[in-house]
């Protein structure tokens, strides 16, 4: 059995809706392009703002809903950037980004097992996930940080627990401190540049 050729009538209605597609694509492009540099400018508010005109009218859109948790975190509004988070991973549980950045927030707060737990649930999810792997890896180093803490008040005396404590601490203390040769005597907390978003 033969198929009909299309008509110019069908082609062009074939062309003119996927020329609104790419239109449309676009325009979506525009929105997450305006609010990254809204950010990047510094202009935190007026970038949520836009982010969330824009999730009102495209609840579901993951990048959006994204890039509104990342804004949050910017501005320090942790609670609120951590249920933007959670819900990402939620509603879309194959993504390991909202994972990674979830991580970042609870690692900021000292929380290194939730932080692992989130951190152990990206690289499952894409194992090839870079920085995800690193910011594990700094979560390690921290709850390896906090065990040496606590044998060390458990047994003084133990020599073996003083270098291990100064290695870690090597690892989160700047390159300039190092240099100036002053260590800090308790493990700094986890900031910012420790997990990579």
């Amino acid at each position: 059995m033969k198929h009909a050729a299309p008509s110019m009538h069908i082609i062009t209605r074939i062309v003119s809706a996927l020329a609104f597609a790419l239109l449309l694509g676009a325009a979506h492009a525009d929105e997450y392009a305006d609010v990254n540099l809204l950010l990047r400018q510094g202009k935190q508010a007026e970038a949520l703002n836009k982010a969330e005109t824009y999730i009102v009218g495209k609840p579901r859109d993951p990048q959006m809903r994204f890039l509104r948790g990342v804004i949050l975190s910017e501005q320090g509004k942790v609670p609120e950037a951590t249920v933007a988070f959670t819900q990402l991973t939620q509603d879309f549980p194959e993504l390991p980004e909202p994972y990674n950045n979830l991580a970042a927030l609870y690692a900021s707060q000292s929380q290194f097992d939730k932080a692992r737990t989130a951190l152990e649930m990206a690289v499952k999810l894409n194992p090839s996930y870079a920085t995800a792997h690193e910011n594990l890896g700094d979560v390690y180093a921290r709850l390896a940080a906090q065990s040496y803490t606590r044998a060390q008040q458990l047994e003084p005396a133990n020599a073996g627990i003083a270098p291990k404590l100064t290695l870690i601490r090597q690892i989160f203390t700047p390159a300039s401190e190092r240099a100036a040769g002053t260590l800090p005597q308790a493990a700094p907390a986890l900031t910012k540049p420790g997990i990579r978003k």
